[in-house]
């Protein structure tokens, strides 16, 4: 038993020394994350957005709401080509810095714009035989199989000839309607505006959109000095094959040139001591898994471990990869600014980068739930999570039968008219927002005044009254059951319990804490008929008492040794007690008799008292004759 106890209590100041090293190495990954990133970045690219997506045209076309191909052209000879050049102030006096643009006077224009489509080839589908008369040509949706990679047009120039994803270093981009590759037709805008307005003027009369575009994107960088922080914006238009246009957009402002200012190279220390935390981790967990082989595995916690310290490991591997690409690419994108400036690779991996960091760091707070389960309430919390896992994953296969039967009804119910229904997987999240109130009810009364209302009454009913309250009964009812297992366990030792000893034990030496017969009185109430060297030993321990003075004082009156104090034996221990208490008060008021008369004045118990060893008074109190002060007598009645 003494061994289990004090194996317990090895275990629990190992894991505390533990949670302290945790605590410097989650404060450093902390500054490390939190460091790279600034709210400046959210200003940055709330501006940019407002400017290139919500600028209007003279005629009211706006980036966000352009529906067709006679749209786009409004939107990109007026207000994309107003965004993009600035060359002189409000006051229309030049900004002097020869024909670079300074967007909003703070951000330059790195380069010039790159414009580039993605076309399908006629013929791609098949006409019915009773239209082929009235419709010539079939153009089907973009699919790599399907792209145009032939000449076009004027023939000449980039522009009509088409050039592969590795000529271009381009890369796949996923939009609205599907994914497309990072080839096709570009055109490169001009350094000026005047120039660019007639590249543009030229591609719209020459037909440079047509029936077989699926998709154009206009990409383009700035970069603002002040903040030290690159924008890359993606703005994209799909022409499906039913007609119209679909807008959407791709900004990322990231931090490329890392190592600036004097914080910058404070986040470098801070990244050295993350690669020695890592590295001590991976020694601490081969070390562990050689010890326990196969069984380290069957903890979560150690599972979660081996997760944090891969991420670590990849989000290493992410910044040195592209700390080299940049240092590799910046200086030749910026060598010639009259030629495309591709950040958008660099981008994409730096964006990638904080991904892993953001990922990291949520793992690595979840972690500190490892060192702070000793707590009653969070061994309930697992152990009901661990005891009901079978019953919950039982009745998840039925809830999620009723669910996916609902989301393929919305679907082929709804999926024609409502947005939120249009494909499979919106209307899996459509339901789920369905459960938290976040729902359109219109929408679906409008697509069927009759299916509608009845999909929407009987989906809230089986899914969040009955499906739903069954799991809440399921952890409830499970949680009931722990809750009383472990009232009626006996109390081990906690982290608490620790922090609760080393702060008894400092005032102890501070000799802010001086009544440890009082200590030992308080333990003794916590036993009944009998008493356990367990009980009394972490009661002593919390209040800050050394191992040894508690064993010499339990085996002081555990005549048997059988590491249980009777009865019998509790009540000697109460009495001695009583009498070192006594001794105490009478010690004190020699003290004070002694300060008040003359160094042979002081009291002390008679003969009879001496007799009584449970019960002192003070019959007689010895006194002299002070040379300076009257005769004294103190008397003190029975205790």
């Amino acid at each position: 038993l003494l061994l289990k106890v004090e194996n317990r209590e090895l275990y629990v100041k190992t894991t505390l020394r533990e949670l302290l090293v945790y605590i410097v190495f989650l404060v450093d990954i902390c500054l490390l994350t939190y460091g790279m990133t600034s709210s400046n970045a959210y200003y940055y690219t709330k501006v940019m957005s407002e400017l290139f997506l919500q600028t209007p045209s003279e005629s009211g076309v706006s980036f966000q709401t352009i529906g067709s191909m006679a749209d786009f052209w409004r939107y990109t000879q007026g207000p994309f080509l107003d965004s993009l050049y600035w060359t002189k102030w409000y006051n229309n006096k030049s900004l002097g810095h020869n024909a670079q643009s300074y967007i909003y006077y703070e951000n330059l224009l790195l380069g010039v714009p790159r414009l580039r489509q993605l076309k399908v080839q006629n013929n791609s589908c098949v006409v019915h035989d009773d239209f082929k008369e009235d419709i010539a040509g079939c153009y089907d949706v973009y699919s790599e199989e399907k792209e145009n990679t032939s000449p076009f047009g004027l023939l000449n120039g980039t522009a009509w000839q088409y050039y592969t994803e590795q000529e271009l270093d381009g890369s796949s981009h996923w939009g609205r309607l599907t994914s497309y590759s990072g080839g096709g037709y570009y055109v490169d805008l001009k350094i000026t505006r005047e120039e660019s307005a007639e590249t543009l003027q030229d591609l719209k009369e020459n037909l440079w959109l047509d029936r077989g575009t699926r998709v154009v994107f206009m990409d383009f960088s700035v970069y603002n000095a002040n903040i030290n922080l690159f924008c890359v914006l993606r703005l994209v238009v799909e022409f499906p094959a039913t007609g119209g246009a679909i807008p959407s957009w791709q900004i990322r402002t990231v931090k490329l040139l890392r190592y600036v200012n004097t914080w910058d190279f404070f986040i470098v220390s801070c990244e050295i001591v993350f690669c020695i935390f890592i590295f001590y981790y991976i020694v601490e967990e081969i070390l562990e898994l050689h010890i326990h082989r196969l069984q380290y595995f069957t903890s979560i916690w150690n599972i979660l471990d081996i997760v944090v310290i891969l991420l670590s490991i990849l989000a290493i591997g992410f910044h040195i990869f592209r700390t080299i690409e940049v240092n590799r690419l910046m200086g030749q994108l910026l060598r010639n600014p009259n030629i495309y400036a591709d950040f958008e690779f660099l981008a994409f991996w730096q964006t990638q980068y904080n991904n892993m960091n953001a990922v990291n760091l949520f793992f690595a707070w979840i972690k500190i739930f490892k060192y702070i389960s000793f707590n009653k309430t969070m061994t309930q919390l697992s152990s009901t999570l661990a005891r009901c896992a079978k019953d919950i994953l039982g009745f998840a296969i039925m809830f999620f039968i009723v669910f996916f039967a609902y989301a393929q009804l919305g679907y082929l119910l709804f999926g024609t008219q409502v947005e939120n229904f249009s494909t499979f997987v919106k209307c899996i999240f459509t339901q789920f927002r369905i459960i938290l109130g976040d729902f359109d009810y219109n929408a679906i009364d409008n697509a069927n005044r009759i299916l509608g209302p009845i999909y929407f009454v009987t989906y809230v009913f089986f899914v969040f009254f009955v499906l739903l309250n069954m799991f809440l009964a399921i952890i409830n009812d499970t949680y009931s059951e722990v809750k009383e297992e472990l009232s009626n366990q006996k109390n081990e030792l906690q982290l608490s319990d620790i922090l609760k000893q080393g702060y008894n034990r400092t005032l102890m030496k501070l000799k802010l804490k001086k009544d440890r017969i009082s200590d030992v009185q308080k333990a003794l109430q916590k036993g009944t008929k009998e008493l356990e060297y367990e009980d009394f030993k972490n009661s002593l321990r919390e209040l800050g008492h050394a191992e040894h003075e508690i064993t010499a004082a339990f085996a002081k009156f555990d005549k048997d040794g059988n590491q249980i104090l009777d009865e019998e034996e509790q009540k000697r221990m109460r009495n001695d007690l009583e009498e070192k208490k006594v001794r105490e008060i009478l010690y004190g008021w020699n003290q004070w008799c002694y300060s008040i008369g003359s160094p042979w004045f002081w009291c002390t118990g008679s003969a009879e008292d001496q007799q009584r060893p449970n019960r002192f008074s003070l019959r007689s109190c010895c006194w002299a004759h002070s040379p300076a002060r009257a005769p004294i007598l103190t008397f003190i009645p029975y205790f």
